[in-house]
């Protein structure tokens, strides 16, 4: 670097990245808009702080996940162009730095802040999106670890004024814990988007991301993500301990499908979720395709909170582990990119927003969430207390009985039945209704959706448990609200046979399959979908047979009879047919003359599909030409030229006993008779006069 001080701006790393201005700025590291000199173009650089740099497994660790990140290649992936080093290892100068694509416009925290909750299409829009990014990591093997509104960045470049959304930073995080959290017993990440797995042990998988993509999704929805409280131990300890809210209770024109979405998501037992953001991904588009709603145009964001340029003071340091926690240490600078090394403070956040990357202690966000009060401010352990007078501790031991007696009875009918209510009917009631029901007898609602023949779709169906079946005070009782009845799928016309069968099975219908009722059809393919029955879009009983209807293909064609015509006649008429005709020998027939058609393969009245190489067979027969009357010169040519041999002519003309001899010698007859349909090359007996 050119310069010694925190203010990079002006620098040029690695002789061949120039910083240009401060975009965000966190605890981590801080994001530049620069260009590279040598391809000159623009580019944002991530610039780690230098107390990373000289750490080996961090060393190693970024390194690894920056190769990993630049191998995705992905249109909604933010590109990482290059990583490095700049300055002199062990000088407090030294910073490991990512070069990155500028994505020119804001992030979708951005967006959150000055929109609040997004239309539906946006939401649906935007997550089909990121889950296609975070599909592609998981295909290649990475986690992201930080799914964040923050790290969603929606630039300029889309069709129409669209934004482009990008997921950006796959990996950092899981670099920074490599040398972090070497014991494990610190938490890592952004605690309004942490999985419960990430908040107990500090695991991170597939399943991990698609958890806080879901409270991403739940928060679009909403406006705000669903924990919040004064302290992020607080909030961890929720996602550990409590079930994620469904959207619609604080946005009640939700479809009951995408809260279904949600609360699939972001399960606290992680083998309950999608396995990973394509199976996310897959759900999204078909609860999509089922509300019909189409992609929509993604507002491109302008920054609520452009970063001030730092100033030129010395990097704030870390503190010492005895100062951990202190009231001095200072929260991060910008909610943009809020990263908070690990024996740094962590604090409260300053709104109901959620803070951003944070390290918290992992025993006190798996506890049991009870904060104590601290102590008063009494005498002093060693300061005799003023005696009391008998009097005085004999009322104390008085009311102390009439309380512990007041208090057993109390708790005996408390544990024997006061904690204890029945549950209600919530049959016939929506959904508000039946969460309102549970909730005036202290019970929580959860709901879940399936297909019913009889009870309109949005009304209650059944509870576990049961209706009149008791349960404790503050226990989970699931709502099973009816979808109405199955609806046959709409299944185009070419979907595969699996697919189709699959899409009735998901609507609870049963597919059927009848191989004579299959059909030819000229614009399906063969062994494609090529209708259903009943029609897509007709209602029906859940089991109802839907039959399947697959394409033959073209309907084959029958062979027209050619036989007697010419060979040109009959190749015109098989093409005019839609067949392509080959010649394919000769052969002699009795039947046909010459030059005519004998047969064809496959033979007349055959049907065989369109465009079908048709053999055609002429017939090479020879009708006997009338040589009587002739002189015998005139007959043995005209023979000749029919392909026919005159017999005994092989002797000599000038032979008495030949048939050669003077041009005065007439034909007088001939065997076989003139007419007469030969093979060619057959002899004919002449006979002359003299």
């Amino acid at each position: 670097m050119t310069r010694t001080d925190e203010n990079l701006v002006g620098a040029l790393l690695d002789r061949r990245y120039r910083v240009d201005g401060l975009l965000a700025r966190g605890g981590m590291s801080s994001v530049y808009r620069g260009l590279d000199t040598r391809l000159d173009r623009p580019v944002a650089i991530k610039i780690m702080d230098s107390r990373f740099a000289d750490d080996r497994s961090f060393v190693e660790r970024f390194e690894r996940e920056a190769r990993s990140a630049a191998k995705l290649h992905h249109p909604h992936v933010v590109a990482v162009h290059d990583q490095g080093f700049d300055g002199t290892p062990g000088s407090e100068q030294r910073r490991a730095f990512l070069v990155m694509e500028l994505v020119d416009g804001g992030t979708l925290r951005d967006l959150l802040e000055g929109r609040g909750a997004l239309t539906l299409p946006q939401v649906l829009t935007v997550a089909e999106d990121v889950l296609s990014a975070l599909g592609a990591a998981h295909a290649a093997g990475l986690v992201h670890r930080d799914v964040k509104p923050e790290n969603v960045l929606i630039g300029r470049g889309g069709q129409a004024g669209s934004g482009v959304v990008k997921v950006g930073d796959f990996g950092l995080v899981r670099a920074v814990a490599a040398t972090a959290n070497t014991t494990g017993s610190v938490i890592l990440g952004t605690v309004a988007y942490l999985s419960p797995e990430q908040v107990t042990d500090g695991s991170a998988s597939e399943r991990g991301d698609v958890y806080s993509a879901g409270i991403l999704l739940y928060e679009m929805l909403t406006g705000h993500v669903p924990y919040t409280a004064d302290t992020p131990i607080s909030v961890a300890y929720r996602h550990v301990n409590d079930d994620v809210p469904a959207p619609s209770a604080a946005r009640s024109d939700l479809p009951p499908a995408l809260d279904d979405l949600v609360l699939r998501a972001t399960r606290r037992d992680a083998d309950a979720r999608p396995a990973d953001a394509t199976a996310f991904l897959e759900q999204l588009r078909a609860i999509r395709g089922e509300l019909g709603i189409q992609r929509t145009a993604v507002p491109i964001p302008a920054p609520q909170h452009p970063p001030q340029q730092p100033a030129q003071s010395p990097a704030p340091q870390l503190p010492p582990p005895e100062q951990a926690g202190s009231p001095e240490a200072s929260p991060p600078e910008s909610d943009a990119e809020r990263t908070v090394p690990v024996m740094q403070a962590v604090t409260a956040p300053t709104s109901d927003g959620p803070t951003g990357t944070q390290a918290l202690p992992r025993s006190a966000a798996t506890a049991s969430g009870a904060a104590s009060e601290p102590p008063g401010d009494g005498p002093p352990r060693d300061e005799p207390a003023a005696p009391r007078r008998r009097g005085g501790w004999l009322a104390l031991w008085l009311v102390a009985a009439l309380l512990l007696v007041g208090g057993v009875g109390a708790g005996g009918w408390w544990l024997l039945s006061g904690r204890y209510v029945d549950v209600p009917d919530i049959s016939g009631l929506d959904r508000q209704q039946a969460a309102q029901a549970l909730r005036n007898v202290d019970l929580t609602p959860t709901f879940e959706q399936e297909r019913h023949n009889t009870v309109p779709s949005g009304t209650g169906i059944r509870t576990d448990p049961p209706a009149g079946a008791q349960a404790e005070q503050g226990d989970r009782v699931t709502v099973m609200l009816s979808l109405g009845k199955p609806v046959v799928p709409d299944i185009q016309p070419g979907t595969s046979v699996e697919q189709a069968q699959q899409a009735i099975e998901r609507a609870r219908l049963t597919p059927t399959r009848d191989e004579n009722a299959d059909q030819y059809s000229t614009d399906v393919e063969q062994g494609a979908v090529l209708s259903v029955s009943p029609q897509p879009g007709t209602q029906a009983n859940i089991g109802t047979n839907v039959a399947i209807v697959v394409s033959k293909g073209p309907e084959p064609l029958p062979v027209p009879s050619v036989v007697g015509r010419s060979r040109d006649e009959a190749f015109t008429t098989l093409q005019n047919a839609g067949f392509e005709p080959y010649d394919a020998g000769e052969e002699f027939s009795t039947e046909v003359a010459g030059g005519h058609v004998v047969r064809t393969d496959p033979a007349d009245g055959e049907t065989v599909d369109e465009g079908t190489r048709i053999g055609v067979y002429v017939s090479d027969a020879v009708d006997v030409p009338d040589v009587q009357g002739r002189p015998l010169p005139d007959a043995r040519q005209l023979l000749s030229d029919a392909g026919l041999t005159v017999a005994g002519d092989e002797g000599d003309e000038g032979d008495a006993g030949g048939l050669g001899g003077d041009r005065f010698v007439l034909v007088v007859g001939q065997s076989p008779d003139p007419g007469k349909r030969v093979e060619p090359g057959t002899e004919i007996t002449l006979s002359t006069l003299p």
